[in-house]
């Protein structure tokens, strides 16, 4: 199932940019769910129920939430075919900041694990995990750390526009040509920051978003800390993706296109995925990051075409 781009993306940039502007989403319509944590902090949940007993559970990227474009795409392709599907947020973007002292992260596979025996308990059969980049790096950590170990009614997933080395993509997003990318995220991390100070007075301080000019500066003096790494590069190493491949148990589909800007080389391991039992990777020459736009009457997205056709295939 090949990927063409749409003659008007010229770029990857604009492969990447133009959809996450324009797209718009119409007849999803979420039930809001809120649920506790076990440190007594809470995640917001989206539902599109249909009664069935199999779920779609769609992890989004970096700065992202359960509203943006490429989320309530998947989410209605879908639903539209019968599947229930929760898309939830992670901590604090839900546009409420979360009560403890952590926020999300890449590796934060407890607030996924939790989302997924919550949903258990209402008696689904099967599950699916669909994520993209950051969301993607999360699902693949979960099913990779779980093994054969994994839920048994956990029976796929799929990754799109995956950070698989999220050290050297940090490098990658970091490089000038990428600094809309990188500005836009620093600015809304550092928001946070300052956000979850004036709830939590003389706990967390902001005094060093000043000199922070990366996104490794901020993993460095927020993400690792508060999350119980020594510094980013240890944040890195314990949590990409790259590390649990070899441990996937399940049919896994990840789709790194080729032109994606955000994404180091180290993100695109071919030869050591080629005879994996269990993970199809597949490149496309285009798609930017989580792009995939795709012009049809039905108004699907290749990626959400592909991702019904290897969950359903």
């Amino acid at each position: 199932m090949q990927y063409e781009a749409p003659l008007i993306y010229f770029s990857a940039h604009l492969e990447t940019i133009l959809p996450a502007l324009f797209r718009k989403i119409k007849n999803v319509d979420y039930t809001r769910e809120r649920i506790n944590t076990p440190d007594d902090d809470f995640l917001d949940l989206d539902w599109v129920q249909n009664n069935s007993n199999q779920l779609v559970v769609i992890s989004h990227g970096l700065e992202g939430s359960s509203t943006r474009p490429y989320i309530k795409g998947m989410a209605r392709a879908f639903s539209t075919q019968g599947y229930d599907v929760l898309a939830w947020n992670f901590r604090g973007c839900s546009d409420q900041i979360n009560k403890q002292l952590r926020f999300y992260h890449s590796g934060a596979t407890d607030d996924l694990h939790h989302v997924i025996t919550h949903a258990l308990a209402k008696g689904y059969k099967k599950v699916y995990l669909i994520g993209f980049s950051l969301g993607g790096n999360l699902t693949l950590k979960y099913v990779g750390e779980r093994g054969t170990n994994i839920l048994s009614q956990v029976k796929m997933a799929v990754a799109f526009s995956v950070p698989l080395d999220l050290y050297t993509s940090c490098v990658k997003i970091s490089e000038a040509s990428n600094f809309v990318y990188s500005r836009r995220f620093l600015n809304n991390l550092k928001a946070k920051i300052i956000s979850k100070a004036a709830v939590m007075p003389g706990v967390l301080e902001t005094e060093k978003l000043k000199n922070i000019k990366t996104l490794k500066d901020f993993d460095d003096n927020y993400t690792a800390p508060l999350h119980g790494f020594k510094d980013a590069i240890h944040y890195y190493n314990t949590c990409s993706s790259i590390n649990f491949l070899d441990d996937i148990s399940i049919p896994t589909l990840i789709v790194n296109a080729k032109n994606d800007p955000f994404l180091s080389r180290e993100c695109y391991p071919e030869d050591r995925l080629r005879e994996h039992k269990y993970v199809l990777f597949e490149t496309p020459e285009r798609g930017g990051h989580v792009g995939f736009t795709e012009f049809n009457k039905e108004g699907l997205y290749w990626s959400e075409k592909r991702a019904l056709n290897f969950i359903e295939g």
